[in-house]
């Protein structure tokens, strides 16, 4: 089964039965208070259930005249129902140590009538018990799909409860919350269940019944002094109720946790017992889970799950909203077996169609006859030359949404033509199968005798467009073709501008890079591996730098590129010249707090957030040790005074260099990570973080480099968990 069913199972659960699952949520968020503030009032008596029901008959009958019943109610508060010496019939709490009464049965409050009567039956009696249960099992329903999302999303069962990668709020939460919610969901949406079935009467039958030892006595003389009543305690007792008549048929019934007896109000004996069925104790079971009577702990739990599902409806429908937004529907104006060029794309979500749309405009603008379509649509194509395949990756390597047909279609379809083929994949290189399925796709391409191809699997993390833009620049030089990739204009404009004043600015070095730094004109909240989201004069493409944050103020590194708008707009601003710009949160490259070691990777200016954060104050004991590469020394100068600072404060211990176009010593961060194996080793074993900034070029040759310290120090595979990466 695909993915698609359980995801579109998912959605049509939701939806057909939102309204109901508010209602319900809602009134349970209100219930769920009930048992709380029960359990707080003060009519819990200390050990109390360690007295025996003999000594609390006892004190009963040294204040009333007659006693009626006993309860022990999920509060553990003892409630007695006596005729009093005034010959009234009263119900209250009592203490049964001394038989007298502490406080009146607690009334329901009418807020609580009201939550219950909507949330059991929705005012609606029979038919809304109906109605509520059904949207119970659909609750429960959707409770199974999401586990099945969750495991193919984690790639595997025993993946569940593993990090969850996160790359959208709403979606990294709806997981996060659903996995740990899990439990109580099952047990709410189960025992709603089985509470509906009993109250329409659909459960077994209890066909355990009394069955009378001893019908009468010969000695009227009624003692209570009974073994029975001596042996039993008050946390074996729901509920006792006394003889109503002197008749010796007239008996004691006596309800335990797991069975009823009828004992003689003469003799003592028990003359009858009964045991509860397993449908009894389910249903008693199925109302304390469900409603959380008699513990704070359990109350709390499932208000805490009600809140939770709220949150699962909000965050279902945005994902659901946002991936409806980002689809993107293209009018083929050629057929598939007219075309010259077939695009066929894999997308979870929608968003690697706007790349296939974008390469799609570029061919057409040449002229040529192009056809875009699903993986799950491949077929044969009559006058194709060219296969382009633009395809994401879901979970641990798995087929995206509508891909899940493809290797099998690729088998059973035939190719009356040769086709030259190129396969790009998209992917995060936070997730460990990265790009997994662009590369099953790739090789499915390469056995079949009717694909030749034409360049080599290329792979882009984060939805980078600048690195599309290259991938295409290659493809059309190998087709000698000249494309237009037009860079996409609708990106929104940076939210919560703020003006920010240039405090200090470094020359430019040899390697035309230099740093600048800038003050808040306001006070803002940032750290060091967030991100300045910058708009240059006339430009509507927002660029992103990674931030230092030093003295509370922003420093940069920036590269000056001879045709970079917004490299020189920053070239040219000057002691306090004002620009405007916005602060873009960045958590997952941030320096952990809780990591006894981190090794810190950069390149060029990617060292720019590596400098805040080796001179933070808070750094809890961390050991840091910094890997950079420039080319030449020179370059190094201008970190320097960061660097030095760092070593001077002990928040650095340990600095590797490296240059690559210094003839003495030559060579590339990767050869320097190579020479330290032992480190990187050590600091993988120990489960410490290794965070990557710098260019996309960099981040490939370290990941590998690591990868091979891995797996010959370590003996594994490199673990992308302890892996943070902002490249560009």
């Amino acid at each position: 089964m695909t993915i698609s069913i359980w995801r579109y199972s998912h959605l049509t659960l939701a939806i057909s039965s939102s309204i109901f699952i508010l209602l319900a949520t809602l009134t349970g968020i209100i219930l769920a208070f009930e048992p709380i503030l029960n359990k707080l009032e003060p009519y819990a008596v200390k050990n109390a259930q360690t007295l025996s029901v003999a000594k609390t008959i006892d004190n009963l009958k040294a204040n009333y005249d007659e006693i009626i019943s006993i309860n022990i109610d999920r509060n553990s508060f003892v409630q007695a129902s006596v005729i009093t010496k005034q010959g009234k019939n009263q119900t209250f709490y009592i203490n049964p140590f001394t038989g007298k009464k502490i406080g009146n049965v607690i009334e329901k409050a009418p807020i609580f009538k009201f939550a219950t009567n909507l949330h059991r039956s929705l005012f609606l009696k029979s038919t809304g018990r109906f109605i509520v249960g059904l949207v119970s099992f659909l609750l429960f329903l959707m409770v199974v799909t999401g586990i099945i999302l969750i495991v193919k999303r984690q790639g595997g069962i025993l993946n569940f409860f593993k990090k969850v990668i996160k790359e959208d709020f709403q979606q990294y939460f709806h997981v996060v919350i659903g996995k740990y919610a899990l439990i109580p969901l099952i047990i709410i949406t189960l025992s709603g269940v089985y509470l509906s079935l009993e109250k329409f009467s659909l459960l077994p039958l209890n066909k355990n019944k009394h069955v009378l030892t001893e019908t009468h006595t010969d000695k009227p003389t009624q003692t209570l002094n009974f073994d029975v009543f001596k042996s039993t305690t008050l946390k074996d007792i729901k509920h006792i109720e006394f003889p109503f008549s002197t008749d010796a048929e007239d008996y004691f019934i006596i309800k335990l946790k797991d069975k009823e007896l009828y004992v003689n109000q003469y003799s003592g004996n028990t003359v009858s017992k009964k045991k509860e069925s397993l449908v009894a104790l389910a249903s008693s079971w199925s109302m304390v889970l469900h409603t959380g009577q008699g513990s704070i702990l359990w109350s709390l739990v499932l208000l805490v799950t009600c809140f939770a599902i709220l949150f699962f409806i909000y965050s279902g429908f945005a994902i659901t909203l946002n991936r409806k937004k980002h689809s993107i529907k293209i009018n083929n104006k050629f057929s598939k077996d007219n075309a010259e060029y077939i695009i066929l794309v894999g997308s979870e979500s929608g968003s690697t169609f706007g790349f296939a749309k974008t390469f799609y405009n570029a061919l057409i603008q040449q002229g040529k006859s192009v056809f875009v379509s699903e993986l799950n649509n491949y077929s044969n194509y009559k006058k194709a030359k060219h296969l382009v395949v633009f395809t994401s990756t879901y979970g641990d390597g798995e087929a995206p949404i509508n891909a899940t047909n493809f290797e099998k279609l690729i088998t059973k379809t035939p190719q009356q033509n040769t086709l030259q083929y190129t396969v790009l994949g998209f992917g995060s290189l936070a997730y460990k199968a990265y790009c997994k399925y662009a590369v099953l796709v790739d090789a499915l391409l390469q056995k079949h005798q009717n694909f030749t191809p034409n360049l080599a699997l290329h792979k882009i993390n984060n939805q980078s467009f600048k690195a599309f833009k290259n991938w295409a620049e290659l493809w059309s030089a190998s087709k000698n073709l000249k494309l237009k990739i037009d860079t996409p204009t609708k990106i929104p404009q940076p939210k919560n501008s703020q003006l920010f004043k240039v405090v200090n600015k470094s020359k430019i070095n040899t390697d035309h890079s230099f740093l600048i730094e800038f003050k808040p004109e306001k006070k803002i909240k940032f750290t060091s591996g967030d991100l300045l989201s910058i708009l240059p004069q006339n430009d509507p493409v927002e660029r992103l730098y990674s931030i230092a944050k030093v003295n509370n103020n922003i420093l940069l590194s920036i590269k000056k590129h001879e045709f970079g708008k917004c490299s020189n707009y920053l070239n040219t601003l000057k002691l306090n010249d004002i620009m405007t710009a916005s602060i873009k949160k960045n958590k997952d490259f941030y320096l952990p707090k809780k990591a006894k070691e981190v090794v810190m990777i950069a390149n060029g200016t990617g060292i720019a957030p590596f400098l805040g954060m080796i001179n933070n104050k808070n750094h809890n004991n961390t050991k840091n040790y910094l890997f950079w590469g420039g080319r030449t020394k020179e370059s190094y100068q201008t970190y320097s005074k960061y660097i030095d600072k760092a070593f001077y404060n002990k928040s650095l211990n340990g600095i590797f260099i490296s240059f690559s176009k210094e003839e003495s010593e030559k060579k590339y961060v990767q050869n320097t990570l190579e020479e330290k194996e032992d480190l990187i080793s050590r600091v993988l074993k120990n489960k410490g973080v290794i965070m990557i900034c710098g260019s996309v070029a960099m981040e490939k040759g370290v990941l590998k480099t690591l990868n091979t310290i891995s797996e010959s120090k370590l003996n594994t595979p490199l673990n992308m968990s302890l892996i943070k990466t902002d490249c560009y």
